[in-house]
């Protein structure tokens, strides 16, 4: 253990603060490294992982009622401190408090007592151990000598100062990129310098592309990892095909997205004289080209995972390879990594096998063909060949979703928005995206096979990385069962035996009802992100003991990881050494990966955010009806039909005064009695639409 890593541990036990001497005295330090230790100490404390007394003593932040994390900043100014100790829950930092703080800086935040009875602890942000806005993206306004910058994000919420000398060419009502030169510090704004320019904020792709920037996203790689992807064979090694499966001459087909060009997944199934299914889970084997510590390894670490915004993709891994050499496409031999699985008539794997093969797709589906060929809508000749194959895919598929139905799996369903633009990026259609008997079938087996692989991992005490969704807490659930109670239901058990079995009998019991909508979306409110983690906590939304990120190598950097210790192990190439060195690498690679999911679902919901307001920007005066899905103390958003929603503001409401009723979510008239609340319906007429916040207002109409 280094030496750092023995300070850290050493001062983790102590239930008190030492100085360091005795730091040194406990470690046997001697008098010549205490140069070094000091050093060890200082960074330590300047990183927020130790505080330092005023009488120069150490300690861990928890000794001191501290912790350090990153601080997420809302709208409205105030945020919340995500620890880096995921055991621990959110903090509450007020607007006062945040202390010149930036959206997603690393803080360390001193915990206050909590107000109003609540259990969320409150905080103040005592020291700034990392900025992490260095560049911010906006629209710059010029006034003669000098210049501010409003960034696009609106968690930001001071202008940055720009002077003359800082403008870098660019103009008034230009889309820029701005570098941090001085940090806010009391009323003061930030400043800095323009780095890049976008364009006029009214240009065609700005918009996307102002997105991209925001969140940081690589839309380049960098040449040497081109050079890497570009240098690799563009056909298979024979020579490797002797040391697989070959199951080029087995009925092998992907079923995709009709656009879709990364075909990482593709299935074979066969039915035995004993009822049961074989299938067949043949995933590409990225691993066989993206080498650990490679370039396009660490270019796919950085990236984490590809991002769909609409009418582009920022992919992990470069074309050559997320579309080519490792895309399932049909006809060309391609290596996987396979499952094959037998499952009985209740859903459940009897046998399975974790293999390297090498396939050839015999067909390229996608979901709407197959769709309308089981529902009779549109007769196939192709598919007529492989009817057999479809039907056995349609009957396993149920038999597997009725299994995950006993266990208690959780399917809100609730509809996704499908954005159509034309050649200029211009949305000309939003409709909801269908989800059809295709989808489903592909949706069960990626499941099954996340499971079985999480499972075969587990039980021989791999190091692996897990997908993984904790049961909600305690708080999240007693504010639920609060709010439910009113419509006469209940959520049984508490934090440490509520079952999923729980909220799928709910979701059963409100189908139907006016206050299906509400419950519904509250209950998704209330129940924790999923995330990666080096230790198998099961996942409650799906009600699976042991799941796992599998079958997407090609898009998402944990299922690429977790290819590369399963090919290790078949090869029986772990021992120790590489033991000890997934045990240290892992728990970083579940984190980031995590955070790097969280930003690419951001930034596509940014990109839609932006879309629907532009395509509701020449509808303004327009009348629709559509349903109150959320409710709030400064007015309600309505959701229109084709999953397009705007916020009737507060103040909009002149017939009566509204209160807000926390308890019940709901606005309340104080003289009419009347109430909005989550799932009424309402007819609304499109008020005001602004592209730089991407909202939309909507006035109801009486």
């Amino acid at each position: 253990m280094e030496l750092r890593e023995k300070i850290l541990d050493l001062l983790e036990k102590l239930d008190r603060p030492i100085i360091e001497i005795e730091i040194a005295a406990m470690l046997g330090i001697d008098k010549s490294q205490l140069n070094i230790l000091r050093d060890i100490l200082e960074d330590f404390t300047s990183d927020g992982y130790l505080v330092k007394t005023k009488k120069g003593k150490y300690g861990p932040p928890k000794l001191f009622n501290f912790i350090r994390g990153k601080i997420q900043i809302t709208q409205k100014g105030f945020g919340f401190l995500i620890p880096d100790d995921n055991t621990i829950e959110d903090v509450f930092i007020p607007a006062s408090s945040t202390m010149g703080a930036m959206n997603g800086d690393e803080v360390l935040v001193y915990v206050t007592e909590s107000k109003n009875g609540s259990r969320k602890k409150e905080g103040r942000v005592e020291h700034i151990v990392k900025r992490n806005n260095t560049m911010i993206v906006g629209n710059l306004e010029i006034n003669q000598s000098f210049g501010f910058v409003t960034p696009d994000d609106q968690r930001i919420r001071r202008d940055i100062f720009i002077s003359k000398k800082s403008f870098s060419g660019a103009k008034t009502n230009q889309k820029v990129v701005v570098q941090i030169t001085k940090w806010p510090d009391g009323r003061r704004n930030p400043e800095g310098k323009v780095v890049e320019i976008l364009g006029d904020k009214d240009d065609v792709g700005v918009d996307i592309l102002s997105i991209i920037k925001q969140h940081k996203l690589r839309e380049v790689f960098p040449n040497k990892v081109l050079s890497e992807a570009r240098n690799i064979p563009q056909e298979i090694d024979k020579d490797e095909t002797k040391n697989r499966v070959d199951l080029r001459d087995e009925l092998v087909i992907t079923i995709d997205g009709i656009d879709a060009k990364d075909l990482d997944d593709a299935i074979s199934l066969k039915k035995l004289e004993n009822g049961n299914f074989v299938l067949g889970v043949h995933i590409a084997d990225v691993s066989h080209y993206v080498k650990e510590n490679s370039p396009l390894d660490k270019e796919a670490v950085y990236r984490g995972t590809s991002v769909y915004l609409i009418d582009r993709v920022i992919p992990m891994l470069p074309e050559e390879l997320s579309n080519g050499l490792c895309s399932l496409n049909p006809d060309v031999d391609r290596f996987a990594l396979s499952v094959d699985m037998e499952i009985d008539n209740s859903g459940n794997v009897v046998n399975h096998k974790i293999y390297e093969s090498v396939i050839k797709s015999s067909y390229r589906l996608n979901y709407t063909e197959i769709s309308d060929y089981i529902e009779d809508i549109e007769p196939s000749e192709k598919l007529d060949q492989i009817k057999e194959l479809i039907y056995n895919m349609k009957d396993l598929s149920e038999v597997l979703n009725k299994r995950r139905e006993v266990k208690g799996a959780i399917d809100f369903d609730f509809a996704e928005s499908y954005i159509i633009l034309d050649e200029t990026g211009k949305p000309i259609e939003i409709r909801k995206r269908q989800r059809r008997v295709a989808n489903r079938i592909i949706e069960e087996f990626m499941l099954i096979t996340n499971e079985t692989v999480a499972e075969h991992y587990f039980w021989i005490e791999m190091p692996f990385l897990y997908r993984i969704h904790e049961s909600p807490s305690q708080e999240k659930l007693d504010e639920f069962n609060k709010f439910i109670y009113n419509f006469g239901y209940k959520i049984k058990g508490n934090m440490e035996n509520v079952h999923p079995k729980a909220v799928q009998e709910l979701i059963g019991n409100v189908k139907g009802k006016k206050e299906e909508h509400i419950i519904n979306k509250l209950m998704l409110r209330s129940l924790r992100q999923a995330k990666y983690s080096e230790v198998e906590e099961g996942h409650f939304g799906l009600a699976a003991e042991y799941y796992s990120h599998f079958t997407s190598p090609i898009r998402r950097y944990p299922d690429l990881q977790i290819h590369r210790i399963i090919k290790e192990d078949l090869n029986q190439k772990i021992n120790d050494s590489r033991r000890k060195h997934y045990v240290a690498i892992l728990p970083d690679i579940a984190k980031h990966s995590s955070e790097t999911e969280r930003v690419a679902e951001k930034a596509e919901r940014d990109v839609d955010d932006l879309k629907m307001a532009e395509y509701m920007q020449d509808k303004i005066g327009e009348e629709y009806t559509g349903m109150i899905s959320s409710v709030t103390g400064f007015g309600f958003f309505v959701e229109l039909e084709n999953t397009v929603e705007g916020l009737v503001r507060l103040e909009e409401l002149d017939d009566d005064y509204y209160d807000f009723d926390q308890a019940k979510l709901e606005l309340v008239g104080s003289r009419t009695s009347k109430i909005y609340r989550i799932g009424d319906e309402v007819k609304i007429r499109v008020e005001k639409v602004s592209l730089d916040n991407r909202t939309i207002d909507f006035d109801i109409i009486m």
